[in-house]
């Protein structure tokens, strides 16, 4: 069962229907919204998810809503289903951030890979939100004096130099060095410096 749902937004009840059973019978959890503005109502401010997205809708269309998702920072992904005549702005919406758009009909496959293609997408933020949330408490277990030895390490500089910088013995340097990555859970200084890429989402 995937956790996080499937936000399916369409005017067309037996849309609506059809997409709803389809999903549900291969595992997602489903959330079905006749119009855009219900949809927009229901959300949390840091709701996840893939959100399913018809383009012509009376009222907010599609693209309305896909701009309110954007100006909020939603980390919702989109799809846009779109008619023949939407393509240029779906294509449009993509380019803005939109994670791709199905012309309708299309096929129950192709919208079911796409769905799982956008729920590893979120699975992805989740791992990598994870791991920087890891590294900010390690980062808090660090004396000043680690940290002022971890900003010279990541510079590349060598144990003499560092010693030099700091005003402390070369051992006193080794010793700092050893427990820097000790808390941090790494064994090189590339290990320490990867780890702070992926903090940083580089």
């Amino acid at each position: 069962m995937n956790t996080k749902p499937v936000y399916l937004v369409d005017d067309d009840h037996d849309v609506r229907d059809a997409l709803g059973l389809l999903m549900l019978a291969h595992g997602y959890t489903v959330r079905a919204y006749a119009n855009g503005k219900d949809f927009l109502d229901s959300l949390e401010p840091d709701s996840e998810g893939v959100v399913v997205l018809d383009v012509r809708m009376p009222g907010l269309s599609g693209l309305d809503v896909f701009d309110r998702l954007l100006q909020s920072d939603s980390e919702l992904i989109v799809i846009f289903l779109s008619g023949h005549g939407d393509i240029p702005m779906a294509v449009q919406a993509v380019k803005q951030g939109a994670f791709d758009f199905l012309e309708k009909p299309c096929s129950e496959q192709q919208l079911l890979e796409k769905i799982n293609d956008a729920l590893e997408v979120v699975t992805g933020r989740q791992s990598l939100r994870g791991s920087q949330q890891e590294a900010d408490k390690r980062l808090a277990t660090l004396s000043p004096r680690e940290r002022e030895v971890m900003e010279r390490v990541l510079a590349g500089k060598l144990n003499k130099q560092v010693a030099d910088e700091l005003n402390i013995a070369i051992r006193t340097v080794e010793v700092h060095r050893a427990n820097l990555f000790a808390k941090m859970g790494v064994r090189s200084a590339l290990d320490l410096a990867q780890l702070l890429a992926r903090r940083s989402g580089v």
